[in-house]
């Protein structure tokens, strides 16, 4: 199997934790003031079923990223990591109604630019 898989599968497993999280967490609302209020939010959150499999997928990228630390320097695949942003921002756009703004756009073109920099040389 090629190892790139690993980073890949850890950066696919990371996304989804952080867009599944984001989209259900919004549908839940606000947390509230109260201490004991925020205490139950959480504890009910944790539970849901989606938010569930986002803690599940954060575990399963874990092991794709252990995975991957046997095959690979860290030097050479942590600049992978700065593609899970990117993601996160195209998919927050698209699926999640989050706003598209210029800065952010000229911010994922730097990140895209320096994983290709930090990996090429």
């Amino acid at each position: 199997m090629n190892p790139y898989v690993y980073i890949f599968s850890t950066i696919a497993f990371t996304v989804y934790g952080q867009i599944i999280l984001k989209w259900r967490l919004s549908q839940l609302g606000s947390l509230p003031d109260g201490m004991m209020q925020k205490i139950t939010f959480l504890f009910k959150a944790v539970f849901d079923p989606y938010i569930f499999s986002g803690f599940a997928s954060a575990f399963a990228a874990s092991f794709c990223w252990m995975a991957a630390m046997t095959h690979f320097e860290i030097t050479k695949a942590y600049p992978f990591m700065s593609l899970a942003p990117a993601l996160v921002f195209i998919i927050g756009v698209l699926f999640l109604g989050e706003t598209f703004t210029i800065g952010k756009v000229i911010g994922l073109g730097l990140i895209i630019l320096g994983t290709i920099v930090t990996v090429k040389w």
